[in-house]
């Protein structure tokens, strides 16, 4: 059987990926996508997310698809509110409309990037497990189902723990001592209006020492609560947490002194609680170039989402990295050089912020950091 072979191929279907594959379109480039997933609506994309003037936005711009984005935007999505642990109301800021970081729900962005692709543009059920150099800069990548492709040009848009970055660097993503349980409350408003108002209409931050509720109010009118806890890499296999009840229980032991009204965020939880443990790459981390591969988004520099950076940063990647090979056709290296000088310093500063948030937002006299935080930026 012959080997396929792509000219560019691209590792994972998210944001990141999706927009490198359109700006590349826009420009009349042709890529391949590889998504492990076994189609679109495999799973919930989850979450809301602040779209950055500076960063997100500007690669909607090269998407060509900037209208489309402003008609998904969430009005009163970038709405405030900062709470302590007795649910005090510290800070309370509306959406007056003029903020530079309007909130979209995740599923209906990604939705808009895939109905912008040329059918077939995204191999779905396409598990990359492995890859390895061949001579003049080409790749080949293996399948879970045991098929493989040949690249030109081979881009690692695989996420946190990527395939595809081995062939650039040993680095792993470590632990960053914070962990989450997350969970949804759907029909807020009817179902759960005490929890409604304690969110209000955008994002709440109610924080204490090593711990603290951070919650979205989402498109669709549920609320998404990521709970967050400074506990041990391995606190939570322990833990059974198909049985929700039992993590329920666990999750609110943290939270005995907490107002009632915060811990029906959790109690009141009407499907089952997610945990997931936060990682991120070094800060800094870079490469040396090496012929016909490259990263972006997470695979290149994941990071903790406390300066909520992490999607914008990844649909800027893609963004210019179309642009970079737009602007050198036929010298694949230079685009890549042009990309990665850009890349690595914009990272860098970006992982260094998140990471001195997340000690922040979670100090000795939490929630004054956020409060100190935002102040800073009035």
């Amino acid at each position: 059987m012959t080997t396929p072979h792509h000219p560019i191929a691209v590792v994972g279907g998210g944001l990141g990926g999706l927009t490198l594959a359109r700006v590349l379109h826009v420009n009349g480039i042709e890529a391949a996508v590889f998504d492990l997933e076994a189609s679109p609506a495999a799973r919930t994309q989850g979450g809301m997310l602040d779209i950055h003037h500076d960063s997100g936005q500007p690669a909607l711009r090269a998407a060509g698809l900037y209208e489309e984005f402003r008609a998904l935007v969430h009005q009163g999505g970038e709405a405030t509110r900062v709470l302590d642990k007795a649910a005090t109301v510290l800070l309370d800021e509306p959406d007056d409309g003029n903020g530079g970081r309007p909130e979209v729900d995740r599923g209906q962005l990604r939705d808009l990037l895939l109905d912008s692709l040329p059918e077939g543009t995204v191999r779905w059920g396409a598990k990359v497990t492995g890859a390895r150099p061949l001579d003049g800069g080409r790749h080949e990548a293996t399948l879970a189902d045991g098929t493989s492709f040949t690249t030109d040009l081979l881009i690692g848009a695989d996420g946190a723990w990527s395939r595809v970055r081995s062939l650039l660097s040993d680095a792993l993503p470590a632990y960053t001592g914070i962990s989450f349980v997350e969970v949804d409350l759907p029909e807020a408003a009817v179902r759960h209006p005490v929890s409604a108002e304690v969110v209000g209409g955008g994002m709440l931050f109610a924080l204490a020492a090593g711990k603290g509720f951070l919650a979205h109010h989402e498109t669709d009118g549920s609320l998404h609560i990521y709970v967050a806890l400074s506990v041990p890499e391995d606190e939570f296999d322990g833990i059974d947490f198909a049985d929700t009840e039992a993590a329920k229980a666990y999750t609110l032991e943290h939270f005995a002194d907490w107002d009632k009204s915060l811990r029906a965020l959790v109690a009141d939880a009407d499907g089952p609680l997610v945990p997931r443990r936060i990682h991120a790459l070094p800060i800094g981390h870079r490469w040396d170039r090496v012929p016909g591969v490259t990263l972006l988004g997470d695979a290149a520099h994941l990071m903790s989402p406390f300066a909520g950076v992490g999607a914008n940063l990844a649909m800027l990647d893609g963004a210019e990295l179309g642009l970079a090979l737009a602007a050198h056709p036929g010298d694949t290296e230079a685009a890549l050089t042009a990309y990665e000088e850009r890349l690595f310093p914009r990272a860098e500063e970006s992982a260094a912020d998140s990471a001195a948030n997340g000690i922040l937002l979670f100090r000795e006299d939490a929630p004054q950091g956020v409060l100190d935080m935002f102040a800073a930026h009035d």
